[in-house]
């Protein structure tokens, strides 16, 4: 079957008629020396007209015609060119033609060219070939360049022109037209496609913007090789895409990233303020500045809604690319000033973000408000400012200022929304931060409450205290220690620790230690005061465990909290000097000789508190005069980066060390254990023993004998005289004839009569019964049972405590009390 060249598409398969073809010779210099009847066909210009004329004038583009000189030099490094260009028909109308150019060989070696000219559409195909790629080439919308094998410019299309014109790239190399880095980033990859063949892709790089060099962009090149129909590699091209957008997008993801992760990190609110500023520069900003409220700062509430009047705003955090922040006109902590008409007044007051992207001192009024703030704008070339209100939860708490020179461009809308995220997530965290401010504080104020004011170890021990809370989120623990006055001129020490931070645990440290000062003045041994507070403990326990189940959650954190109680307890008399102790499950004591040999007695350790499954134990000591006693808790000697022994070890030297009065001695011990910051609540207690000597005591065994009362009037009428305590015979008389007759009458033998001079004078009565004595109000018809009665009108305090042997009953007066005696009609 035959098919005529009609029945064949439109351009397919159809060869192209040569005779159609326009040609001319050029020669060196570019200049028409022959011209064909076809070209005069094609192009409309008789051969007198177009001889000895440059052919540049007949193309219609001036692109084309600033190309001629890259061409021929593309054509004598090779073989030819061949290209589309743009001509001028002689009536004016463009024409796109196909054009080859092939050099001519001459025996006199003189250089010429011929010329083969086609318009496009007649080409095979239709005219779609790469001949016809060229002009979309050329416009299209990512730059574009050919470069011969010594990397000289051959050909760039529009989008690289218009970076850096053709004159100034066209026949040089990349070295002598890119920035220093670029061109020999491009170089290396360049010889790396020459050398194997293979494309190098995606090379992503930053430049200054050609129009502001003051501004950054970002470009993504891509690496080609040129060959000839053989194979020869006769070039390179490369693309480059301007990849900004996706770049700036990615570090604004990257910066939120970094935001989410370095913004928060402690709960302190002038922490959290510096680490906004360290985020946003200099990735963001050439300066931050971020102003909070001095409420804030202090962890008060902030009224809601927008901020008026006069707020007082400190500096609370600030970062510069430049070192050690020059621009900022405050150091940190400085009371913040600015005009009413000022960006950051604004925006306390209207609770928007306020930008000026072309920041100018000239029309700025603002500015000419703060001659010194318009100084520091033209002295660092400071171009866009944005100040945007640090808000959370509907509550202002303050600004944050960023501030571009001319190292970055203005801040536009991206920048402002990137701000305002950056700025929401740094608000709840200072939020936070201060919520937490607020509850610390009010924990730390309910612990120095709880925890004693003022020790004193009246006349039978010289007492040191320090206390160091936790460097833990809650900042308050359950350590605690007290000194406690005791009957008969004794005093008692205790320390303890609830395991635990926040207000439960000083909280549940509170109850533990009222209930040990008023245990303490039932006068009980330690081993029985432990056992008293054990069951004490393990009752609330019990109470917790019965409530409602809403209150399951706290009942486990109270129950967890009371279980992971220590205590240590002890009871120190000056008249002996024997030292009592007992301990559930705290840290031994730890005793210095007055010659400064330090030892830890080996004491029963007993259970912690709640448990209630071991008794307690007590153990007694009689210390020399002046002899060191150091109470202390666990957060003193133990760290994350010791044992128990190292610490321990510390202690003793700085204890055996010299150190004349107790708190250089507790400073030195503080200073060697403590670091750094303690992990755990740190309490140390220390106390020097006294003694009272025998012209402070008088004792005398009794008989059990009634005779014996008056004799017991006398012994103490000339002890007194002795003292020069005259004044107190009548109302002492009184006191030691009721107590002794007491003892008399309703218990057994033996008796003795003991008066201590202290700060008071102590009365003592011991006897062998267990019996208490009980305080009763008789009838007008009773012959007795007044007794304790006058004891209680006459003594400021009395009581009765419990010894190994019996009972004794004491009655305290006060030497200094100018009081007259407290009148007994209606008693006798």
């Amino acid at each position: 079957m035959m098919t005529s060249e009609s029945d064949l598409p439109e351009g397919a398969g159809r060869a192209c008629d040569i005779a159609d073809a326009a040609t001319a010779e050029l020669d060196a210099a570019g200049q028409v020396v022959a011209w064909t009847r076809a070209a005069e066909r094609l192009l409309g210009y008789p051969a007198d007209e177009i001889l000895n004329h440059p052919a540049a004038e007949l193309l219609a583009v001036p692109e084309d015609a600033s190309r001629a000189a890259a061409v021929a030099h593309w054509c004598r490094a090779g073989d030819g060119w061949g290209g589309s260009v743009t001509a001028r028909h002689r009536d004016g109308q463009p024409l796109q033609l196909a054009v080859q150019v092939s050099p001519l060989l001459e025996a006199t070696g003189r250089e010429r060219w011929s010329l083969l000219a086609l318009e496009e559409w007649r080409l095979p195909g239709g005219g779609v070939n790469q001949l016809m790629l060229e002009p979309f080439l050329a416009h299209a919308p990512v730059g574009m360049a050919v470069l011969d094998t010594s990397l000289r410019y051959v050909w760039v299309n529009d989008v690289l022109e218009r970076l850096i014109p053709l004159e100034r790239r066209l026949g040089r190399q990349v070295k002598d037209v890119l920035p220093r880095k670029e061109a020999e980033a491009f170089e290396e990859r360049m010889q790396r496609v020459l050398a194997s063949g293979s494309s190098v892709m995606d090379y992503e790089f930053r430049s200054p913007a050609y129009s502001d060099p003051h501004q950054e962009r970002a470009y993504s090149a891509s690496f080609f090789g040129l060959a000839d129909p053989r194979g020869r590699r006769v070039g390179i091209w490369y693309m480059v895409i301007d990849v900004t957008e996706r770049w700036r997008a990615q570090e604004r993801l990257a910066l939120l990233n970094d935001a989410s992760a370095r913004i928060g990190s402690t709960l302190d609110v002038t922490v959290t303020a510096q680490e906004l500023a360290d985020v946003a520069v200099p990735q963001f900003a050439d300066f931050v500045a971020v102003d909070l409220l001095d409420s804030v700062l202090r962890g008060e509430e902030p009224d809601p809604g927008p901020v008026d009047g006069t707020p007082v705003l400190r500096r609370s955090g600030q970062q510069s690319v430049r070192e050690g922040c020059p621009e900022a006109s405050l150091a940190m902590g400085e009371v913040v000033r600015r005009a009413p008409a000022s960006p950051v007044a604004r925006c306390l007051r209207d609770g928007k973000t306020l930008v000026e992207a072309v920041l100018d001192v000239a029309t700025s009024a603002w500015v000419a408000d703060d001659p010194a703030l318009a100084a520091i704008i033209d002295e660092y070339g400071f171009r866009s400012a944005m100040v945007v209100p640090v808000r959370a939860r509907g509550v202002t708490l303050g600004t944050a200022t960023f501030v571009r020179s001319r190292r970055q461009g203005p801040f536009e809308e991206d920048d402002v929304r990137l701000a305002e995220e950056l700025v929401t997530r740094a608000a709840v965290c200072v939020d936070n931060a201060r919520r937490y401010t607020r509850e610390r504080t009010a924990a730390r104020a309910m612990q120095r409450t709880l925890l004693p004011h003022e020790l004193s170890g009246g006349s039978a021990l010289e007492v040191a205290s320090w206390y160091f809370p936790a460097d833990a989120p809650s900042g308050v623990g359950g350590d605690w220690f007290d000194v406690i006055p005791l009957s008969g001129a004794r005093v008692a020490l205790v320390v303890g620790d609830v395991v635990g931070h926040g207000i439960n645990a000083a909280a549940t440290m509170g109850r533990l230690r009222t209930a040990v000062r008023t245990l303490a003045h039932l006068d009980l041994a330690p081993d029985e005061l432990l056992a008293r507070l054990d069951d004490l403990v393990i009752g609330l326990m019990e109470t917790r465990s019965g409530e409602a189940p809403s209150a399951a959650v706290e009942q486990e954190s109270v129950a967890a909290t009371f279980v992971g109680a220590t205590c240590l307890y002890a009871v120190y008399d000056p008249v002996s000097r024997r030292c009592t102790l007992a301990r559930a499950s705290h840290l031994p004591p730890a005793i210095v000789s007055p010659d400064g040999a330090v030892d830890f007695p080996e004491l029963p350790a007993g259970p912690p508190l709640g448990l209630g499954a071991l008794p307690f134990e007590s153990a007694e000591w009689e210390l020399a005069e002046g002899s060191l006693i150091a109470l202390y808790t666990d957060g003193l000697i133990e760290a994350c980066d010791r044992d128990i022994g190292v610490g321990l070890s510390r202690l003793t030297n700085a204890l055996s060390g010299p150190g004349p009065t107790l708190r250089e001695i507790g400073d030195d011990v503080v200073s060697a254990l403590l670091t750094g910051p303690p992990s755990d609540d740190a309490a140390l207690l220390l106390a020097r023993t006294r003694a009272l000597g025998a012209d402070q005591v008088a004792s005398w065994d009794l008989p059990t004998d009634p005779a014996v009362v008056a004799s017991a009037r006398t012994l103490v009428g000339r002890q007194l005289s002795v003292w020069g305590m005259e004044p107190m015979l009548f109302t002492t008389e009184l006191i030691v004839s009721e107590l002794v007759t007491n003892a008399i009458r309703h218990a057994t033998g033996p008796i003795t009569l003991r008066l201590i001079r202290d700060d008071a004078l102590i009365c003592e009565v011991s006897d062998a019964s267990n019996t208490s004595p009980r305080l009763r109000h008789a009838r007008t018809t009773d012959e007795g049972g007044r007794g304790l009665l006058i004891v209680a009108q006459l003594t400021r305090r009395w009581g009765t405590r419990y010894t190994s042997t019996g009972k004794i009953i004491w009655a305290e007066q006060d030497p200094s009390s100018d009081e007259s005696m407290p009148s007994l009609e209606g008693l006798l």
